[in-house]
């Protein structure tokens, strides 16, 4: 089964942006559909993005389209998410996840396999 690791978070101001990182180990990175979700304090786990597994489609939640965009390098066994003019309300542990089917990439639910979190803080 495949083990994700994020890296990448930080304190940003308010308009900036951060580089977010998930590196896969043991499986074909490239078998996987790779998402990024959030949860913030006292809040329920909420869908950022996904990507299918040769980065030909990617889904966005309505909060981040414009602002955040994600991608992915199968030879580096890597999905990015880009995140510019962040928001106070952006404040969160991001989480990557993997799935190897396509189904739902919104529902938390539909991925078996999640890193340990990326804490992100924007400051107003």
């Amino acid at each position: 089964q495949v083990q994700l690791v994020e890296s990448g978070g930080g304190l940003v101001q308010a308009g900036g942006s951060l580089r977010l990182a998930c590196a896969a180990s043991g499986a074909t990175f490239s078998s996987y559909v790779m998402g990024w979700f959030r949860q913030a304090p006292g809040k329920e786990r909420e869908f950022v993005a996904a990507i299918s597994w040769n980065g030909g489609r990617t889904y966005y939640a309505d909060s981040v389209k414009g602002r955040f965009t994600i991608s992915r390098d199968n030879a580096k066994n890597t999905v990015a998410l880009q995140t510019n003019s962040l928001k106070p309300e952006d404040t969160a542990v991001y989480y990557c996840a993997a799935s190897r089917i396509l189904v739902d990439p919104a529902t938390p639910g539909r991925y078996p396999y999640w890193g340990q979190g990326t804490q992100v803080t924007v400051s107003s």
